[in-house]
């Protein structure tokens, strides 16, 4: 693969045995490039991020991500990998509090002198944990009060932080904004702007054609399990009719006749 490409997955497909909700999947993402995933619930979209991340194994296909042939058996590997990723689901430990979920699986430790027995570096945790709440413009009243004591929205910023906090190869956002209200969902958008400008790729799903049609270079329409449209929009050519269009089916792009 060009080192242009920092993913690549060659028909990629997920079967739930008769089910097929993923068929054929080729798709592409070029360093520094956000591309937003679009499509109707059931289209794919999920589906496809899961097979990349490694929550689910594909049925077959081929995943090349930086240069290498992948296949995560999870998404603790995909991030040793360099993929940071915020699910729909958030994966937060709701007993934990803002710097243990920052930090889950990655924690800062001293004394590494006592060999097996490592003290964890709360201190240097905490101090982490504000300075990347304040880079990523996200406001936690209280980054002690544990997961399970905070509202939806903060929650998914603390998912948001934790992804943007670590310099990653690759970011992936699933819906990040969903349930998000206008001031929290401007946070999240600026955190995109800003991995943007730091020329860190992200694929994002949304439904929000506002949001894509501002932050995304790309947009790739799934319709029934396969891609069916790869729209470059910031050429101009393209609106949210466009987009629409092949959402429904009304439009086909040529390169994808009879896929979808």
């Amino acid at each position: 693969m060009s080192e242009e490409f920092v993913l690549k997955t060659v028909d990629l497909t997920k079967h739930y045995g008769g089910v097929h909700a993923l068929e054929g999947a080729n798709f592409e993402l070029r360093k520094g490039e956000h591309v937003a995933i679009m499509g109707d619930n059931g289209a794919g979209k999920s589906t496809f991020v899961r097979q990349i991340t490694g929550v689910e194994q594909r049925t077959r296909g081929t995943v090349i991500f930086d240069g290498k042939e992948v296949s995560f058996a999870g998404p603790i590997e995909a991030r040793e990998f360099g993929i940071e990723t915020v699910f729909q689901t958030l994966a937060l430990a709701d007993h934990l509090d803002v710097p243990d979920n920052l930090f889950l699986g990655r924690e800062k430790t001293k004394w590494d002198w006592l060999g097996p027995f490592r003290l964890l570096d709360y201190k240097a945790m905490r101090q982490d944990t504000l300075a990347a709440l304040e880079k990523t413009g996200v406001k936690i009243p209280n980054i002690h009060n544990t997961i399970e004591k905070m509202s939806g929205g903060q929650r998914q910023c603390v998912a948001i932080a934790r992804t943007a906090s670590f310099h990653s190869k690759l970011t992936i956002m699933d819906e990040p904004t969903a349930a998000l209200g206008v001031q929290e969902t401007e946070q999240v958008e600026n955190i995109i702007r800003q991995l943007k400008a730091q020329g860190e790729p992200l694929i994002l799903v949304s439904h929000n054609m506002r949001q894509v049609f501002d932050l995304a270079d790309r947009i790739v329409v799934f319709r029934r399990g396969r891609i069916c449209a790869n729209l470059d929009i910031k050429s101009g050519d393209y609106t949210g009719e466009d987009v629409v269009s092949y959402i429904t089916g009304a439009k086909t792009g040529a390169e994808y006749e009879g896929a979808a």
